[in-house]
């Protein structure tokens, strides 16, 4: 049993994959309440199930990008949860996530679309990915600018996230459209990467930039 958690946007998601399919998942729209709900998530999708912690034999994270204190907060709560039952515990881009969903539930979609997130600040986060195979491929690492900035570089490519629900000059929004990760389609993800047999050990954060918050006065060097 897979336990996949997701924190890099608006979208606090959690859920359990059996290896064959989703089983459980909880999603809650909240861009300032990812540490107190987490935690929560977790009980939910294992109430769902009847199921117990003991009962889940590994753990997937979003690893971004995203925000720097709400994708904290789902990655230490990744590790914390792996660590005390000692299970293994694997990394995925979260944009990948987002692009799996468009590539399994778009009949007859693009072969190449652009993932764009919302970075805040008036920017975002994005990747462009081939999806004329069976899964996604990036194509190269992700980026964080501004809409303006991404426009020209789409070369007509649709773009899924909430990227184009915010920017209109990302062009037009595709009925059904993922705006937010899911936890659900993460786990999916994950499952058909590791059975396919790739190493997802990686968990560090993409956070592509510094914190929002920052010290308020220098720190005090003592000699």
């Amino acid at each position: 049993m897979l336990l996949a958690i997701d924190t890099s946007t608006s979208a606090i998601g959690v859920a359990l994959h059996d290896g064959d399919r989703v089983v459980a998942e909880r999603s809650v729209l909240d861009a300032r309440a990812h540490g107190e709900l987490v935690a929560p998530g977790i009980v939910a999708v294992l109430q769902q199930t009847g199921l117990r912690p003991a009962d889940v034999d590994a753990v997937v994270v979003g690893t971004g990008p995203g925000p720097f204190t709400g994708l904290r907060v789902g990655i230490v709560s990744a590790r914390t949860f792996a660590l005390a039952l000692d299970l293994p515990v694997h990394g995925l881009c979260s944009l990948d996530a987002l692009a799996h969903e468009a590539r399994q539930t778009t009949v007859d979609g693009p072969r190449r679309l652009v993932v764009a997130t919302d970075a805040r600040r008036k920017e975002v986060y994005w990747a462009g990915y081939d999806l004329s195979g069976e899964l996604p491929v990036r194509e190269g690492e992700p980026v964080v600018c501004r809409p303006a900035d991404l426009a020209p570089q789409l070369g007509g490519r649709p773009v899924v996230g909430r990227g184009p629900h915010l920017y209109p000059e990302l062009g037009a929004v595709a009925p059904s459209s993922p705006r937010d990760v899911s936890a659900g389609w993460l786990a999916d993800l994950a499952a058909r990467r590791l059975a396919a047999g790739e190493d997802l050990s990686d968990t560090t954060p993409r956070y592509l930039r510094r914190p929002d918050a920052v010290p308020s006065v220098a720190p005090v060097t003592v000699v």
